[in-house]
């Protein structure tokens, strides 16, 4: 299967900058993954496609302020680390920029205190491909501390405009830190809108994936089965693991939102196979693209992806290529805004 079946040309002033005033503004595009029928609305229009019974599903991972600004120890070069994925003991997983100035055994350092030394040091122990580095931090105090007074927030490259507002790249329902983006189909809710939702019958549960290396590497393969995902962390609790489970027994639907909870939940079923869930963590790289038969997922709430992206092929295994690139379309004549800041699409 081709990559290239998965394209499509985006004028660039549809990309979100910034988001908007009110989380529950955006717009809705409906798509029928049966019929093929598209429907315009609003993001508060949600509420007309769920009904008591459904479960909704929502990744409560919360982004770390993950980028750092620096410099290199011996000849004081701008450098900047993506943190991705913590391996203990100090050691991150980390996209360098520019990658060539951070060899092995690069020492780096990251803002000044009082005396003018350096608040966090770095060096580079290992080297991966296309910017991939493993880094060993060493510094006084507590590490989340000195990230949250040094970093910013990782925001994906198309996104050009500053972030005047930190909370407004995390979900309100953000809690287990870890992830180098945001789940972004979850930017839309507010906890009033879910308790709106939990009022009409709607049962709300959570799952946990960090989102890691795959979100910020664009592919680099002609067609979709070379791919390899990265690795990414996710936890199921057993509270969870029960709602879902009952709703999957007794036939009710399972409603994902974005393509982390939708990850997750596939990544669990396959784990599991016709038995209950219950509770687990582990790391996960599936893949999914045409031709993958779903196990929970039965309906996604998802923002509008970049061409010949995973999250494209996603979508299109759960609703079909064809549907998907018709509503793209008719998204992209409708003026809908575009990517993480971007109107959101309901597939059912």
């Amino acid at each position: 299967m081709n990559v290239d079946w998965f394209d499509f040309h985006l004028p660039e002033e549809l990309i979100a900058q910034t988001p908007l005033k009110e989380r529950t503004a955006s717009r809705l595009l409906g798509l029928n993954k049966q019929t093929g029928e598209i429907t315009h609305g609003m993001f508060t229009d949600l509420e007309s496609y769920l009904q008591a019974g459904d479960v909704l599903v929502l990744n409560n991972s919360r982004v770390i302020p993950a980028r750092l600004m620096g410099i290199k120890a011996d000849t004081g070069a701008k450098v900047e680390l993506l943190l991705l994925k913590q391996l203990g003991e100090d050691r991150w997983e980390a996209l360098a920029k520019p990658a060539k100035r951070m060899k092995l055994g690069s020492r780096l350092q990251f803002g000044v205190n009082e005396e003018g030394e350096p608040l966090l040091e770095a060096v580079v122990e290992e080297e991966g491909d296309m910017g991939a580095r493993v880094i060993k931090f060493h510094y006084s105090g507590i590490f989340q501390e000195l990230l949250d007074r040094l970093g910013e927030m990782p925001l994906p490259p198309y996104i050009k405009e500053r972030l005047e507002e930190r909370e407004r790249y995390q979900t309100v329902y953000s809690k287990q830190e870890g992830s180098a983006a945001a789940p972004t189909a979850g930017l839309h809710f507010t906890k009033e809108y879910l308790e709106q939702l939990a009022a009409k019958g709607v049962q709300i549960a959570y799952v946990t994936l960090h989102v890691g290396l795959g979100t910020f590497r664009p592919m680099s393969t002609e067609t979709v089965e070379e791919h390899e995902m990265h690795a990414e962390y996710y936890e199921l609790d057993e509270h969870n693991a029960g709602l879902i489970a009952k709703a999957r027994q007794e036939g009710r639907r399972i409603i994902a939102v974005g393509t982390t909870s939708t990850r997750t939940l596939e990544t669990i079923a396959e784990r599991f196979g016709s038995e209950p869930l219950i509770a687990c963590s582990g790391w996960t790289s599936i893949f999914i693209y045409p031709g993958y038969s779903f196990q929970i997922v039965n309906a996604m709430l998802t923002n509008f992806h970049l061409p010949k992206s995973t999250l494209m092929m996603l979508i299109s295994a759960l609703a079909g290529r064809d549907r998907v690139m018709k509503a793209y379309e008719e998204a992209i004549v409708s003026q809908y805004r575009f990517f993480s800041f971007g109107d959101a699409m309901f597939i059912y």
